[in-house]
Parts: structure tokens; C-alpha cells; sequence
């Protein structure tokens, strides 16, 4: 029988559906959920024998934490847990354990505690135990699978950067078959990859380092995971800084609000990079004074005539746009950057602009998937999934079409996915965001962030009863270790409890550079979240 989600007409929706309809529906979110039950027994503590890592030398110990697959069964089935920690550098000054956690959903904590260690000022370094974990469903703590490379590969290799007719049409099928993949290929665990499970895990994880509190800084999806720990266990908060914040009650919510946000956010930003490369032609290097044409035609030649990469896989104008979704991020300082990319793909000579996903794009992004769509309430209305596609596509014209019409990805295109989600979502968080009784907990928003919008960031301020908005004015995701003002401010609060003053607003960001200057991660790489050092 055909999937009724496939048969949206190739017509814009608009006679057939009232917009009042749409938008009322749309803030409404999904039907509500029954809670999961309570579990009356605790789960046992894991018990972490610490030794050398696989890949030793840096300093850091890993170990391995076993926690309930299901929380309603605590002392049932567990998923075990890659865990890594650095020992505080001065024990007699040992403050406690600052955990860290990356954005995604689908980095590795661990990776990111590693890879992140050095750029911390001494002061933390000395005074915290680091720790860094993998999350259910990610890397080394059993990593889901939905899509396998060769169907992903086959998926953004045949994608466009214009899609044409029946775009729509072909996004819902394919999110309905990534949701059946990820029924019949990890249908054990999907349910249960949810984000209160995870701040649970974490709560675990507390007990079995023996601390009372936790000291957090989460980023972008981590500054999620620090939202929900908060609300579940606001006593055993210490300190909590959530970087590029999530608008909880409309992720998990009132998700298509969200999603729109999202997609205004990244073109935007994308437009004001355009802007720049208009008004200074020469240092940008691309469009010659005329760069949204000039990335319009690029995005048509390259679906048109490819170019091969040395994988022997095509890179089109859905891979350009797929590209800069990431590379947009960093801010102002890469713009001359992306603008002297841009010149290579349209010469069709090497570009980091110009390199498909790889399979470990593909882990990334099967979890990224997977964890949002448990942790999100989508509508099932079909109808609805049309038409605010559709609409959130129309409003962002540069990276819009490609990303809202491909194949399952990252966050913009869930809802093909989530709105055709075959699991149970016990999970998945469903109380108040306010973490009553908590300590105070520090916010910070960038008010250009394409990904994580700065409105979101006040929202989570105005949520939590005890939060503190912290303001970057300035492009590109996240703020810690971008600004000096901004690390100075966290590094404080995190190593003495002080907060900034309210209403504190930071406007440091490093200026566009020349490209003959070399600067580190130019090209953003999806699959590997890490702090950057402090310039």
C-alpha cells in the first residue's frame, strides 16, 4: 500500500490548508505523551575500573560504565558507556569533576573532552578532573545504525542543490525509510537513546566518580542535555554553563517552531557572508561584486556537471550546501576563507567546499537522527509535514531548498524523519524546564548563531528559575573560547561561582582575516566537536 505521507501533491499547499490552521497546529506541537513511569528501585551505581585508553599519551583514563537500557527497568538490560577522565593537576587544590559535552547529538564525548583538554586555562585544569563520556547511541557506547554507508552514500550523492518537482515528495519517503532502518536495525536500542536517559546516565556517572555535584559545560545539543540534567537533579548542579542554548520547550515541544527558527537562523547568516563578499570584492574573491547570483549559478553547475572527488563520488550543489551548513559556523573570522573556497568550486579545482560526507559523516548523522527524533513530539498530520516544510523551505531561499529537501541529515530536514517515527519515546524528557532549587546556571547566546539562534538562548533564560544570560554579539555558533571577554567571564564562574553582571554583552569577535593568514579548522568538520583555543 503506498505510504500515505508520499502522496503530498506537487502543487504548493496553500488553498487546501488555511495558514491559520497551519500556524495554530504548528505552535500547538504534537498531542501530548503519557509520561513513562516511575521507576520505585535505583539503579545500581556503576562501578568504573579506570586504565590506560586505546590510544593513550595524552594523560587521560578511560573506563567503562554499565546503566539501564530502560530506565523503567533499572536493574534490567544496561548499555555500556564509554567513559575518560584527566586528573586534576593539583590534587591538594581539587575543586571536583568538570564534565564536558559536545553538540551533535552524535559527537563523542570522549573525543571531545580529549581533544578539547588543552585549550581549558590552567586554573580549570588544575582544579577539575575533566571527564568526557560517549553517549547512548554514539561512538563507542553502541553507535546506531539506520542507514548503512552504501545507502547514505547513494542518498547525498543523487541530492541536489535545486532540487526539482517532486523534492517534497521524495524527502518524506526517504525519511520514512530511514525510520524503518532504524526500526529493523536498531530497534533494541532507539527508544531508549532519548535525552532524560542520557541526563540519568550522567547522574550515574556522578555517583560512580563519587561527587555530590557536577561542574558542566555542554555545547549546542550539550547545552540541552545540561537543561534536562538540571530539571531532573537541580541539587547536584555545582556549576553549569550551556553554550549556543537550545529553546527547550520548543525542541522537544513544539518542534516545527523550532525547526523555522533554524532555518531563518542558518540563511541568514548565510546572507550576511554574501553581503560581506558584495561589499568587499576583493578580499571575499568570489561573485565578483555579485556573490548571491554568483552562489546560485554554482549550486545549478555543479548539479548539472559534478565534479569527482579522488573517493570517485560526485560532488554536486547539495554537497556545496551541505558544506557550509557546518563551515558557516565558525564567524567572521573564516569569511575570507569560505570566500576563497567558493573560487575553487566554481574553478572545479580542490575545496574543502567540495567533500561528500564520509562514513563517519554517516555515524553522525545516524545518530543525530535517531536521538532527536526520540526526543522530539513531531505532529503526524501529513498534511502539516507538507506544508511547513514547504514553508520553512520558501523561507530561507540560499541553503533552504537543498537542506529541507534532501535526505535525512542534520537538524533542519528531522521532520520528514520524526513525524514518520515507528518507535516509543520513553525517553524522552517530558517535565518542567525550570531546575527549581538549582544553582545558578549560566547561558550564553551569539547573537548571529545560524545554528542555535540567540532568541533561543534567551527563551532557556527566561525558562530556568535560576539562569544567567551571557551575550556575544558577533557570528558563528557557540561562544566560549571565541571571545576573551566571554572565557574570562566562564572561567571565573566556573572556578569561583561568580556571575557576570546582567545584561553583560561581549562584542570581541575576531575580524574576516586575510586568506594568506592561516588560522585552525577552517574547514568544519561535522564528526569532530572540540573547543577551540583561545586566540
Amino acid at each position: 500500500m503506498q505510504n500515505r505521507f508520499a502522496r503530498i501533491p506537487r502543487r504548493r499547499v496553500a488553498g487546501g490548508m488555511s495558514l491559520v490552521l497551519i500556524a495554530v497546529t504548528a505552535l500547538l506541537g504534537a498531542a501530548p505523551v503519557a509520561a513513562a513511569a516511575t521507576a520505585s528501585t535505583a539503579p545500581p551505581v556503576p562501578v568504573l575500573t579506570w586504565g590506560p585508553c586505546a590510544d593513550p599519551g595524552d594523560g587521560f583514563e578511560c573506563a567503562t560504565a554499565r546503566v539501564p537500557l530502560d530506565y523503567r527497568r533499572p536493574t534490567g538490560p544496561t548499555v555500556p558507556l564509554a567513559v575518560t577522565r584527566h586528573l586534576a593537576a593539583d590534587r591538594a587544590r581539587r575543586t571536583g569533576v568538570l564534565v564536558l559535552h559536545p553538540g551533535g547529538p552524535g559527537n563523542s564525548g570522549v573525543n571531545f573532552a580529549r581533544d578539547s583538554y588543552d585549550a581549558l586555562p590552567a586554573p580549570l585544569r588544575d582544579t577539575f578532573d575533566v571527564v568526557g563520556y560517549d553517549m547512548r547511541g554514539v561512538a563507542r557506547s553502541g553507535q546506531v545504525e539506520c542507514w548503512d554507508d552504501k545507502e547514505y552514500s547513494a542518498a547525498v550523492d543523487a541530492a541536489r542543490g535545486v532540487p526539482g518537482p517532486g523534492a517534497l515528495r521524495g524527502a518524506i519517503r526517504q525519511g520514512l525509510d530511514f525510520a524503518t532502518a532504524c526500526r529493523q536495525r536498531s530497534g533494541d536500542l532507539v527508544p531508549f537513546i532519548g535525552t532524560a536517559s542520557n541526563a540519568k546516565d550522567m547522574d550515574l556517572l556522578r555517583q560512580a566518580l563519587g561527587e555530590e555535584t557536577l561542574s558542566f559545560y555542554g555545547r549546542s545539543f550539550g547545552s540541552y542535555v545540561g537543561t534536562v540534567y538540571a530539571a531532573q537533579f537541580p541539587r547536584r548542579v555545582r556549576a553549569m554553563v550551556l553554550d549556543g542554548a537550545y529553546d527547550p520547550e520548543h525542541y522537544a515541544n513544539v518542534p516545527y517552531a523550532y525547526d523555522s527558527r533554524q532555518f531563518v537562523a542558518l540563511d541568514t547568516a548565510m546572507g550576511r557572508f554574501l553581503d560581506w563578499c558584495a561589499q568587499n570584492a576583493a578580499t571575499c574573491g568570489f561573485g565578483e561584486g555579485r556573490p548571491r547570483q554568483a552562489f546560485e549559478q554554482l549550486k545549478r553547475d555543479l548539479d548539472a556537471d559534478p565534479v569527482i572527488t579522488a573517493s570517485g563520488r560526485p560532488a554536486t550543489g547539495y554537497t556545496l550546501a551541505y558544506r557550509l551548513m557546518f563551515n558557516i559556523n565558525s564567524g567572521k573570522e573564516v569569511w575570507p576563507y569560505l570566500g576563497e573556497a567558493l573560487r575553487a568550486a566554481q574553478a572545479r579545482q580542490g575545496s574543502f567546499l567540495l567533500s561528500p560526507p564520509s562514513p563517519a559523516s554517516f555515524d553522525f548523522l545516524n545518530a543525530n537522527m535517531a536521538v532527536e527524533c526520540a526526543d522530539r513530539a513531531y505532529p503526524t498530520n501529513p498534511l502539516l509535514l507538507g506544508a511547513l516544510v514547504s514553508a520553512h523551505v520558501a523561507s530561507a531561499r540560499l541553503l533552504g531548498p537543498p537542506i529541507g529537501l534532501g535526505p535525512p541529515t542534520y537538524d533542519h530536514n528531522h521532520a520528514p524523519t520524526c513525524a514518520q517515527w515507528p518507535a516509543e519515546r520513553p525517553s524522552r524528557f517530558e517535565g518542567s524546564y525550570r531546575a527549581a532549587g538549582s544553582a545558578p546556571i549560566l547561558i550564553l547566546g551569539t547573537t548571529g548563531d545560524p545554528d542555535t539562534p540567540y532568541q533561543d538562548a534567551r527563551a532557556l533564560a527566561r525558562t530556568l528559575d535560576n539562569g544567567r544570560l551571557l551575550t556575544f554579539n558577533a557570528e558563528g555558533h557557540t561562544a566560549y573560547n571565541r571571545s576573551a571577554c566571554v572565557s574570562a567571564l566562564v572561567n571565573e564562574y566556573l572556578a569561583t561561582l561568580t556571575l557576570p553582571a546582567r545584561g553583560t554583552v561581549c562584542a570581541d569577535e575576531t575580524p574576516p582575516e586575510s586568506p594568506t593568514l592561516r588560522t585552525e579548522r577552517i574547514a568544519v568538520d561535522e564528526t569532530r566537536d572540540m573547543i577551540p583555543a583561545l586566540r
